[in-house]
């Protein structure tokens, strides 16, 4: 049948634009059986994806850094239009333009009830959360494509209060799916407030929304840590202060030349287990997190949105393989360290972030430096952004962005 264009992992350092079938309203058979649902999904829409990113998270994949298989489909961050809709959709419309939330949510177990929709229990028979076109997270293709599937719609879609509105601030809606979120969830489990000193770990795109977001939370200086030196100029670009890893002076060092201190308040992990030590060289997984706990204050929180993963084949160590990591957990307790990890709940703060973009209060498509590409062009931009470019590549399956 054919007739949707989906990005398709083929092995570590490949992707490939493939045709595939067009989704219909149904559920992984998987996760169906598991759960004891039915397959048949009246709660779902099909979208016509208007944008789709490329995530730092999907690259972990592409460079065959996790367990996902050959074919794994891709993509998570997903702004679209409603094109088909089931009965048992009460609230939305074929026509309306909303927000994906990258967590796959049911709306009805306890944790989606209290809030955390990023560890939903009923939509992946492998573990406790799950997300569009991700290993080990209940089968769901990915988005990165010309149309998907969202199941429980009315609790998991946000629309937009008016398309075209939407689609002219589109470049920073598109943020909403997941980074502009996960970099406001990191920054605010750090605790981050008025007057306060932030070190972001990471100039990628969550890097810097964390670091964006840090300042539209009152900070009074933000600090940005990375080895590529384009990416620092991108943090630099909207008033942060940077520290090259790479020097030869230490992390505290760098921080003290700039604050005449070598601790900050509070800290945020936005790199992830792919981690080099000091100077940049060998991969040193557990080194970010040993470094945010140097270098916070006695009593700072710690904001963890960086993805750390259970299976790791390319890692330098058994341990590693799965997880296990050489984590000074003993500084952290002696400094009275609170730290969060997981995935963002993006429904806790996208509406928030969906306001602030509105009403111009928020620009992070300039931010992040977001660069709009054709959906064909996915593999050149896997490949650019592998490469270390300082920018967000956002996918326009339909040429439905208008020009800058």
């Amino acid at each position: 049948m054919g007739g949707n264009r989906i990005v398709v992992y083929k092995e570590p350092g490949r992707v490939e634009v493939e045709d595939h079938d067009m989704p219909k309203l149904e559920v992984p058979a998987d996760v169906a059986q598991a759960k004891g649902m039915s397959r048949e999904a009246p709660h779902a829409v099909i979208l016509k994806n208007v944008s789709t990113n490329i995530c730092g998270s999907d690259q972990h994949m592409v460079r065959g850094r996790t367990t996902a298989p050959p074919g794994q489909t891709l993509g998570h961050e997903i702004t679209g239009e409603i094109i088909e809709k089931g009965d048992d959709v009460q609230f939305l419309d074929v026509g309306d333009i909303v927000t994906v939330p990258f967590n796959i949510a049911c709306g009805r177990c306890r944790n989606c009830r209290e809030g955390a929709t990023g560890i939903c229990v009923n939509v992946n028979p492998a573990r406790a959360g799950s997300a569009y076109g991700y290993v080990d997270m209940g089968g769901w293709e990915g988005g990165q494509a010309d149309y998907v599937m969202v199941p429980f719609a009315d609790f998991n879609l946000m629309k937009f209060p008016d398309r075209d509105q939407a689609l002219a601030k589109i470049r920073d809606l598109t943020m909403l799916s997941d980074i502009f979120p996960t970099g406001y969830h990191g920054a605010v489990s750090a605790g981050v407030t008025t007057g306060m000193t932030v070190y972001v770990a990471g100039a990628g795109p969550v890097g810097l929304a964390a670091a964006y977001s840090a300042h539209l939370l009152g900070a009074a200086v933000v600090i940005v840590g990375d080895l590529n030196k384009e990416r620092l100029e991108q943090a630099r670009s909207f008033g942060c202060e940077t520290v090259d890893i790479g020097q030869s002076a230490t992390l505290e060092e760098q921080i003290d030349q700039i604050l005449r201190t070598n601790e900050v308040d509070c800290a945020v992990d936005a790199v992830g287990f792919e981690a080099t030590g000091h100077g940049g060289g060998e991969e040193k997984p557990a080194q970010v997190l040993n470094d945010i706990m140097s270098i916070t204050r006695a009593g700072g929180s710690l904001g963890i949105p960086g993805l750390y993963v259970t299976g790791d084949p390319g890692a330098a160590d058994p341990d590693a393989k799965e997880g296990t990591l050489k984590v000074r957990l003993g500084l952290g307790w002696a400094k009275s360290h609170s730290f969060v990890t997981g995935q963002c709940p993006v429904l806790r703060y996208n509406r928030k972030l969906m306001m602030a973009i509105l009403h111009d209060k928020a620009h992070i498509a300039d931010a992040v430096n977001a660069t709009v590409i054709p959906l064909e062009d996915a593999p050149r931009g896997y490949q650019e952004f592998d490469r270390g470019a300082a920018r967000k590549y956002v996918l326009d399956p339909h040429g439905m962005i208008p020009a800058a």
